[in-house]
């Protein structure tokens, strides 16, 4: 081989390079662990772990975060990523293209707040690293929020009072901060924000799923953006059960409204095309 072929070569084998996974014939590892060894010894979270932040988790870290994943893996048909999944799943598409409809919908507004929580919070560690109290640093974030007219991202929610999943996952970082295994200073800075927001008002604003599940992530040390990257891998799942029942009823071309009922219509009265 001349020395112009093994360059090229080598820059070749450089386009894709990765610390992921290693082929050749006959071999697949990940990360180093030959996948006959991880079939039946490693489970499907440890794997997630594994791939995306190199080495194995501790067993109570596998445990949190295979808590925020279950907790975040649907929320009903009125969630416009399962409605876009199953309506999709009665046009004729293959069920790959139903689920890819409603995951491509979890964007900023509807997906996002829990990598914007994550986000908050780690401007807030930041800030009591920095030597501010951290109840102060939490009410003047809220007070930016809605000086801007924001929401404060992974607070409150529109259907429940108290989102039945916060209490679970709260108390098992608690109780993994009591164990040593998280800091536990992401889920005090997320009680001070609960308190600043809750003051002066007649009812609180507690935590919801994106508010818990980011302070999951924060404490098991995952960046925001892959926050959101989880939060998508959890929802996935509820995305295609709903595709695939939808599937399995037989509909066609399934609307987002009741076929014998129209959209309301706000434009001018029926009139004449003027004559040009």
């Amino acid at each position: 081989m001349s020395q112009e072929e093994t360059i090229a070569r080598e820059e070749v084998e450089g386009w894709w390079s990765t610390s992921l996974t290693r082929i050749a014939p006959g071999e697949i590892e990940l990360r180093g662990y030959p996948v006959q060894e991880l079939i039946g010894a490693a489970s499907f979270v440890d794997t997630i772990w594994l791939l995306l932040r190199g080495e194995f988790p501790a067993g109570r870290q596998s445990a949190l975060l295979e808590a925020a994943l279950t907790a975040s893996v649907d929320h009903g048909p009125q969630a416009p990523s399962i409605a876009a999944a199953r309506m999709a799943a009665t046009c004729g598409v293959g069920l790959n293209n139903a689920v890819a409809s409603g995951v491509n919908l979890l964007g900023d507004v509807h997906g996002g707040a829990g990598q914007q929580c994550m986000e908050l919070l780690e401007a807030l560690r930041a800030r009591q690293e920095a030597g501010e109290d951290p109840a102060e640093a939490a009410r003047a974030a809220v007070a930016e929020h809605r000086a801007a007219g924001r929401y404060v991202p992974g607070f409150g929610h529109r259907f429940h009072p108290r989102d039945p999943r916060r209490d679970p996952l709260l108390g098992l970082v608690a109780e993994a901060a009591e164990a040593g295994v998280v800091s536990g200073t992401h889920l005090a800075l997320a009680q001070e924000l609960e308190r600043a927001l809750a003051a002066g008002r007649e009812r609180p604003v507690p935590m919801n799923i994106d508010g818990a599940t980011a302070v999951v992530y924060c404490e098991l040390g995952f960046p925001p953006e892959l926050g959101r990257g989880l939060f998508v891998l959890s929802r996935s799942v509820g995305v295609l059960a709903h595709a695939w029942e939808e599937r399995q009823g037989g509909a066609r071309i399934k609307g987002p409204i009741p076929r014998r009922l129209l959209a309301g219509y706000t434009g001018p009265a029926a009139r004449a095309v003027p004559r040009r």
